[in-house]
């Protein structure tokens, strides 16, 4: 870990910030060795991956359900679950190997998380994940296909937070009409992390309406589309 990151690591993940290391060593290990992780991103899992998604853990309601849709490595819902303890973690990931490779950091690190193998849209409304106050996804998909994915998945009244980056305004003005068929009342691009780590994250919260209905209940997408990472 780089030194001048030891502060926000220790404020990001408190008493959980050895259980955080231990995750970034899995990272920097088993998750390259295994192709869900580039070997070049291992001098950064901390500023770029593991910091970077945990701050998103300031937008999560007290004891919030959450779904991480596209989990691939865990980013960014092993580090909600390790940031906000409080938190009910859901990670729902399509491909075995990575299904497989999450499952044994879930039990490594002794998290009460629950790993489910399948695609975001074969999920929803089936009772195999509770519907969410929270769906989150990272690197997985474009707002517009995210959304028609994601959506399905919140109780009334839940977000949707998409980790985006510099696309993040572009992509939302692109699927604002999408969000809206769907059932979402504000759409805003927000940030995460400010004065805690070196660069804020930028995420889209949609947050769908109180009369929504069931989860599951509008917006189902049918087809082949992914909700994984390839």
């Amino acid at each position: 870990m780089p030194p001048e990151l030891a502060g926000a690591v220790e404020r990001v993940f408190g008493e959980r910030a050895d259980l955080a290391r231990r995750y970034a060593e899995h990272l920097a290990t088993s998750a390259v060795e295994r192709g869900l992780v580039g070997p070049r991103e291992v001098g950064r899992i901390w500023e770029r991956h593991v910091l970077n998604c945990a701050v998103v853990g300031e937008l999560l309601p007290q004891g919030a359900a959450v779904v991480d849709v596209g989990s691939g490595a865990g980013l960014p819902g092993l580090c909600l679950a390790l940031a906000r303890p409080d938190a009910a973690v859901v990670l729902v990931e399509p491909l075995e190997r990575r299904m497989t490779w999450l499952r044994e950091v879930v039990d490594d690190l002794a998290l009460p998380v629950a790993v489910v193998r399948g695609r975001a849209e074969e999920v929803a409304g089936t009772g195999r994940v509770p519907p969410a106050d929270v769906v989150t996804a990272r690197a997985v998909a474009p707002l517009e296909r995210l959304a028609r994915w994601c959506l399905p998945l919140l109780r009334p009244g839940g977000a949707l937070l998409a980790l985006k980056g510099r696309t993040a305004a572009e992509e939302l003005a692109a699927a604002r009409p999408v969000l809206r068929r769907l059932g979402a009342v504000s759409e805003e691009v927000v940030t995460a992390g400010a004065g805690v780590v070196p660069g804020p994250t930028t995420i889209v919260r949609a947050t769908v309406g109180p009369g929504r209905g069931p989860a599951g209940s509008r917006g189902r997408r049918t087809g082949s589309g992914r909700a994984g990472r390839g």
